[in-house]
């Protein structure tokens, strides 16, 4: 599990990235102010820093400067501040990435991790959360609203991949290349199969479908039910 610890002064932006964080998988703590964020960082040695540049008792360039002087954890500047000059200046002190507000949290955690995997730390894949659906990569396993749901070993290949493109049509052609590893031909029927099952472990049908939604003659996309209608399905 990673270890996140956020520095931010504004309570809204510092609860959502508390939420978002916590729910890719990460142990997240938070501080808002940069001193308290100092202290946290070299004393817990968190995986990876959060940090805003516009906190209340210390600019955030100087909190990074010196926690540079002390240690070399990843940071994310996450800042509203969009000048070159100090995005520039903030890569410059040692910062890792340097992201823009507003952001939703797929981007940070898309960021977190690849600063991880340039430190050497490569961060295990994190839960995939759709609506009630949680797909857990590591363990290999899915609850349904909290109920663990049984999956052989392709249904979990197949429901994983459709989790990772979630809103996203996935093509039959790229199911048999990414599950199965073979060429598309005559592999319909198998793709066709193993979708039934899993519809019927996730209790819904094609012709009812919840998460798993058909698109005509071309293939099938994973959604969020509660995000509202998925469009023409078959």
């Amino acid at each position: 599990m990673v270890r996140v610890l956020v520095v931010e002064d504004d309570p809204g932006i510092r609860a959502a990235l508390l939420r978002s964080l916590t729910s890719a998988g990460h142990a997240v703590s938070s501080q808002p102010t940069g001193m308290a964020g100092l202290t946290e960082a070299v004393d817990e040695r968190p995986d990876v820093v959060v940090l805003d540049l516009g906190l209340p008792d210390v600019d955030g360039l100087t909190v990074l400067s010196m926690l540079r002087a002390v240690s070399q954890v990843p940071v994310v500047v996450a800042t509203a501040r969009d000048d070159e000059r100090e995005i520039v200046k903030a890569l410059d002190l040692g910062a890792d990435d340097y992201l823009v507000k507003p952001f939703g949290g797929d981007q940070l955690e898309a960021r977190i991790r690849a600063v991880l995997r340039r430190a050497g730390h490569d961060a295990p894949p994190a839960p995939i959360v759709v609506g009630g659906l949680v797909v857990t990569p590591t363990s290999r396993e899915v609850t349904l609203d909290g109920i663990p749901i049984e999956l052989s070993r392709k249904e979990f290949d197949l429901l994983h991949l459709l989790a990772q493109r979630v809103g996203e049509v996935v093509t039959k052609r790229e199911i048999l290349t990414e599950v199965w590893r073979q060429a598309y031909g005559g592999g319909d029927r198998t793709v066709d199969v193993h979708l039934s099952w899993l519809r019927r472990k996730l209790g819904e049908t094609a012709a009812d479908p919840v998460y798993l939604h058909s698109v005509r003659g071309v293939g099938v996309r994973l959604v969020d039910p509660s995000a509202g209608p998925a469009g023409p399905v078959a």
